[in-house]
Order: C-alpha cells, then sequence, then structure tokens
C-alpha cells in the first residue's frame, strides 16, 4: 500500500488524479476542494481542514495502483481505511482519525437521523449497501466512544455538501502552505 511521506507526494497524486471521477458527478479534486473550503468556512481546526481536503485520496492511490477506479458499486474498496493508512507517517490522529471514520460517520448518520438518507447522492446510497448498512446500537456505541467520532461527523457533513457541479473554491495550491505546516515532516 502507498505510504506518503511527503506533502509533495499528496500533491503529485491530486495533480495526477484529481481530475478524474468516481461515482460522483464531480471530479476528486473539485470534490476535495468543496469539502476543504467548507471545513475553512465552518471554523474548522487546520487539521480538520486538511482531513476534508484528503479524506478520499483512498481512491486515488486505487486510480494509481490499479490505473482505474474498483468499480462503486461492485466492491467496497475501504478507501477511508487506505486513505487514513497511507497518510499516517505524514500526518498526526487529529488529521487520519476523521479520514478512517468518515463512511463510519455516514453509517451512524444513518442509524441515527431518518431523514439524513433520504439527503445521500445516488453513489452514496449505493456504496452505504456496500460498506454495511446503518450501523447496530452495538457499533453506534462503538463508534461514539471513539474520540474522533465528532470530527468524523463534521466531516460527513462537508463531504455529503461537497458536491456541487459549479463549486466556488480555491486552488489545491491554496491548501499546501497547510498541509505543509501541519506535517510532520
Amino acid at each position: 500500500m502507498k505510504q506518503f511521506s511527503s506533502v509533495a507526494e499528496v500533491i503529485d497524486i491530486y495533480t495526477s488524479f484529481g481530475n478524474e471521477f468516481y461515482s460522483e458527478d464531480v471530479t476528486q479534486i473539485s470534490h476535495a476542494l468543496q469539502c476543504a473550503t467548507l471545513a475553512q468556512d465552518s471554523g474548522a481546526s487546520d487539521e480538520l481542514i486538511v482531513a476534508a481536503l484528503l479524506h478520499d485520496i483512498g481512491h486515488l492511490i486505487d486510480l494509481a495502483e490499479n490505473g482505474s477506479a474498483t468499480t462503486a458499486f461492485e466492491i467496497d474498496a475501504k478507501h477511508e481505511a487506505i486513505g487514513a493508512q497511507s497518510l499516517s507517517k505524514l500526518f498526526r490522529p487529529d488529521v487520519t482519525a476523521p479520514i478512517a471514520l468518515h463512511v463510519e460517520a455516514k453509517r451512524w448518520r444513518c442509524a441515527t437521523d431518518s431523514a439524513y438518507h433520504a439527503t445521500l447522492s445516488q453513489a452514496s446510497v449505493a456504496s452505504l449497501v456496500l460498506q454495511g448498512g446503518p450501523m447496530h446500537a452495538d457499533e453506534q456505541q462503538r463508534f461514539e466512544s471513539h474520540p474522533q467520532s465528532g470530527a468524523a461527523i463534521q466531516l460527513r457533513t462537508w463531504d455529503d455538501a461537497g458536491k456541487s457541479l459549479e463549486p466556488l473554491a480555491p486552488h489545491f495550491g491554496q491548501f499546501i502552505p497547510l498541509l505543509q505546516r501541519i506535517a510532520l515532516t
């Protein structure tokens, strides 16, 4: 599995694969920028802004390693786990844990908010089935006890909202100083 050791490597994967689509109507980079901008506009911490920017990097790793995205409606490629693990030597857990938990946050919200499911995109509804569907009570308790569950729920909100076909998002380069500032290396 890919292990990022520098911000330059993160920039490179977004430069190489960010203009690809993955089961949504927006490109990977547009989605990332929309999510990060929503986080920034919400007054989120720098770490959570970076998590919002990089939360779907696992999809880009799939593209880089397999030449095309794994078909989202056939298997769960565990992009959240792959993404968090690939960034774990470059960023602290306050960046990687929300990334690792953002799919669990969707499952939790589906289980705890009866109106939430209706707000999901068609692709998110389809992937929810592959990801285990709404959480059972024991899964909800485990998720809620994680110290980063609240951050993951916030990230999920921006993830769901960051799919505009006409985004007013900045260029990826505007987030590079932030990535460099909070990177461990």
